[in-house]
């Protein structure tokens, strides 16, 4: 696992997101991935932006990857 180390603590950093994970609301392939203190959701594009006004605020990391998108398909 990558982490992130500053001089005070080590933090693990969550794996870039790929094909294998998928949106929890329709089963595409997840760009972001929601960590809550209940634990962890993946979101397509689409969804994210459904449910980010709702989850921002409670949310403990939001890790998007939506850009990758525009990268990869040109949208």
């Amino acid at each position: 696992m990558n982490t992130t180390q500053s001089a005070e603590t080590t933090t693990p950093v969550a794996p870039e997101l790929d094909a294998t994970d998928r949106c929890d609301s329709c089963g595409s392939q997840a760009y972001v991935r929601v960590r809550l203190q209940s634990g962890e959701l993946f979101f397509c594009a689409h969804h994210a932006g459904e449910v980010r006004d709702s989850l921002k605020p409670t949310a403990l990391e939001w890790h998007d990857e939506t850009d990758r998108l525009r990268d990869e398909h040109g949208a």
